[in-house]
């Protein structure tokens, strides 16, 4: 068995010998590095390029990457179809009974003829059976359904929210992040928007600007609201009614609410969050594959969620230190329509920003079509890898070689068009071209057998069966929402207060039905910032903190201690409340201004006593935990230090290495020059003792004198003779034990490296990473009471009982 698994490297398949249609013995093994300067793959349907970016995937898993997967037709849902045991029974829920009818099979016979196929395949590739364990070991598998429930729904609803810091601090970033937004947004509403001309996107773009430079999140209900009024009076130097008057704000207001309004829009608001971090890792660290299937979408909703996507992995890719190292994969399947070489659809721009800048954070993306004139080629000049299978036109080959010219110009190397293009001409099924600026020279692929079974596109009710065992473990670990009793009645007015005390509002939850009747209940609001320092850990950080304490019929003599804390992104109010609103009865203290006061100062009291910062380190890596980062996430970003510190240490044991390994190379060249030189001297040698000895023995006979000087004297020529050659003979059985010997210590030194990087992989393997945690308290004069109110938290009431109708 050929050693392929190697650290940062993927096993794509063999080299192949395009004249005598064969696969040859080389393995064809990919530097995942590469893959941070981006690739593409071009092939007609048939030419095995879903295969092949599987295969890709598959690898990527196994070396612990993490994956972003945007699947437009459905078949990449195939990387959950992976058996380790290879049964018939395995199959056969994902067998085709159509197919298995044509064949001319009953279903169990063609399932395990196709696991047979499968065994086989894996066999002919040198994969064992335990390789598929390992890859289902390696990640955590899921497929997202956005605007769907078949598989785990996803939320869009952050989509408006404020960007990072990073994006705000840059000019550029900010503007190409508020444009792709209005786009997307626009593109959802089926409005074909130029962001310069389009009244709508600029009017939309400057909303989205003013709102996020303001520290201010939207969601769609708000973006209603300030596209009827928006918060300015002027778009650029010309007056906001003269560019869009109120009417006809008002009616781009109506289609934003109209959407909004529709049942199909409420599958967006459901599920997890859109969060990239979440999407490459779950919560305790474990590398993660996300198949987003978008096949149920029409193309303007793609053209939304992929944009809003796209927006997101820029702002997560920004917040991450700079690597070498492939850090994570964004792999997209059939481009038509989101990277054309003339429109300019909102998913564009930030395609191609990901395409510029992607590289510096380790962040590769790999891109797949069919259709070769539907992509930008100047644009893809930055990718570094190309995998070209057959084509169907000989106008997708002209473009191809135009785009894979403009590549190999832009990483300096020299492109022979005419040598590419007769290979091309000779590509089969599973045959790829493979050239990568990274080497020397391109190479013709047979991709490897993968290890999922490829039943082509999933349906809805495949996908919801696949991901059936998440949901349920989703749904069972979501907190129920408790019911309370209500308390005393409800007025319909608000009470008075005095002016000191200026109250808050908790939103009503968008889930909430319009009719539902709404009850106020008062809770006490905390707000403060406490300031952390600690030299050693070189912490010096302010965190904003919420404390919320609901109030019953009697207020506790210690208000803080029912109080729980509150995520600040998590966690919002207003300053008025929802219309025809009832409210509970207000205990006397929440009405007097000395109370807040009080609750102040023992608000302090309670954080000085209670706050503390717990911090991870890795005294290993020498890393530290940031403020409000989970374990899982540090775990995650020690992972990417210690493949760093990984791919260092192992590039210096293999230099170290080579010097060796190339003068043993050396000395076994020349001790085989050697033998082959011995081996001629003792042919030579023993032709020459034979004709010697035959001379003797004729002189012997057919002279008159047989044992005269002169035979005696051949004789033992004849016999020196001999003796050279045996010394000959000797010298190659001594040259051949040489080689022997030396080969042997070329193993031995091959083995001591393989030993070594065993070592190193070990040393910084996730499970290896120790951690310490570090506890850091504030200093009362570092804690900063910003504000304690009364807060009203609103419940729907329904056959006397009062529950929460709040998002939580």
């Amino acid at each position: 068995m050929v050693d392929y698994e190697k650290l940062g490297v993927f096993y794509l398949g063999r080299e192949y010998d395009s004249a005598a249609a064969a696969a040859r013995e080389d393995l064809v093994l990919y530097d995942s590095k590469d893959l941070t300067t981006h690739g593409v793959i071009v092939g007609m349907t048939g030419s095995g390029k879903t295969g092949l970016g599987i295969a890709l995937l598959e690898e990527a898993a196994i070396d612990g990457i993490p994956a972003i997967v945007v699947d437009p037709k459905g078949d990449l849902g195939n990387l959950l179809l992976s058996f380790p045991n290879l049964q018939p029974a395995d199959f056969q829920p994902w067998i085709d009974r159509e197919e298995a009818s044509r064949k001319g099979k009953t279903l169990e016979e063609y399932s395990a003829s196709v696991a047979e196929l499968w065994r086989k395949g894996l066999g002919d590739w040198q994969q064992a059976p335990d390789r598929i364990q390992k890859y289902r070991d390696a990640v955590d598998l899921a497929i997202y359904t956005p605007g769907s429930n078949a598989g785990l729904p996803l939320s869009i609803l952050r989509s408006l929210q404020a960007p990072s810091a990073e994006t705000l601090d840059s000019s550029e970033a900010m503007r190409e992040r508020v444009s792709a937004t209005a786009s997307g947004l626009l593109a959802l509403l089926g409005v074909d928007a130029d962001p310069l001309r389009s009244r709508e996107h600029i009017l939309i773009s400057n909303i989205l600007d003013a709102a996020w430079r303001d520290g201010r999140s939207l969601d769609m209900a708000g973006l209603i609201r300030e596209i009827q009024a928006p918060p300015f009076k002027k778009i650029g130097v010309m007056d906001l009614e003269a560019i869009f008057p109120a009417g006809d704000r008002m009616q781009l207001a109506m289609t934003v609410n109209n959407v909004l309004a529709s049942p199909g829009f409420a599958a967006w608001t459901q599920g997890e969050p859109l969060n990239i971090q979440r999407l490459l890792y779950t919560p305790e660290g474990k590398p993660r594959m996300s198949i987003l299937s978008v096949a149920h979408l029409s193309e303007n909703e793609r053209q939304f969620f992929i944009t809003i996507l796209l927006n997101e992995l820029i702002s997560w890719m920004r917040a991450q230190p700079g690597t070498s190292s492939l850090r994570a994969l964004f792999y997209m399947d059939e481009m038509f329509g989101y990277l054309p070489p003339t429109a300019n659809p909102p998913t564009k721009t930030p395609l191609l920003t990901l395409l510029k800048q992607a590289r510096a954070y380790g962040v590769g993306l790999v891109l797949a079509t069919q259709n070769p004139v539907d992509l930008d080629y100047k644009a893809l000049s930055n990718a570094g890898t190309w995998f070209l299978g057959r084509l169907q036109t000989e106008r997708d080959k002209a473009r191809v070689l135009d785009g894979l010219e403009g590549a190999s110009a832009s990483a300096g190397h020299a492109f022979d068009r005419a040598a590419t293009e007769r290979i091309l001409s000779g590509l089969g099924n599973r045959v790829f071209l493979m050239n990568n600026v990274h080497e020397d020279a391109p190479v013709v692929i047979q991709t490897r057998w993968v290890l999922n079974y490829l039943r082509g596109p999933l349906t809805r009710d495949q996908i919801g069966r696949l991901m059936a065992e998440r949901k349920s473990a989703t749904a069972a670990t979501s907190p129920a929402t408790p019911s309370v009793a209500a308390a005393g009645t409800a007025s319909s007015a608000p009470p008075l207060l005095p002016p000191d005390v200026v109250p808050t509002y908790v939103p009503v939850g968008r889930k909430v039905p319009r009719d539902a009747k709404i009850v106020y209940r008062p809770a006490v609001l905390g707000l403060a910032r406490l300031h952390y320092v600690d030299s050693k850990a070189s912490v010096d950080v302010w965190q904003k903190v919420i404390r919320l304490s609901a109030i019953s019929e009697e207020v506790p003599a210690d208000v803080w201690d029912a109080a729980e804390a509150r995520e600040q992104e998590e966690f919002e109010t207003e300053s008025s409340p929802a219309a025809e609103a009832g409210y509970a009865e207000l205990p006397v203290e929440l009405t007097r201004a000395k109370t807040y006061a009080g609750w102040s100062k023992s608000l302090k009291e309670t954080l000085y006593r209670d706050a503390v910062l717990t911090l991870l380190s890795a005294p290993d890596l020498k890393e530290s935990s940031k403020p409000g980062e989970t374990e899982g996430d540090f775990r995650v970003r020690l992972s990417q230090a210690a493949r760093e510190r990984r791919d260092t240490e192992v590039e210096r044991l293999r230099g170290r290495y080579a010097s060796k390994l190339n003068t043993l190379a050396d000395r076994i060249k020349k001790a085989e020059q050697r033998r082959v030189k011995e081996a001629e001297q003792a042919s030579s040698a023993k032709t020459g003792a034979f004709i010697s000895a035959g001379m003797a023995a004729i002189g012997a006979l057919f002279s008159r004198k047989k044992l005269s000087s002169t035979n005696l004297g051949k004789a033992a020529t004849s016999m020196r003779a001999a003796t050279r050659a045996s010394e000959q003979a000797g010298d190659v059985a001594r040259a051949d034990e040489t080689i022997e010997v030396l080969k042997e210590q070329q193993e031995t030194l091959v083995d001591d490296m393989n030993d070594e990087v065993k070592a190193i992989q070990d040393m910084y393997s996730a499970e290896s990473i120790k951690l310490e945690s570090r506890e850091i308290t504030p200093r009362k004069s570092d804690i900063a009471v910003d504000q304690v109110t009364l807060c009203w938290l609103p419940y729907t009431s329904n056959g006397g009982q009062l529950a929460p109708a709040w998002e939580s």
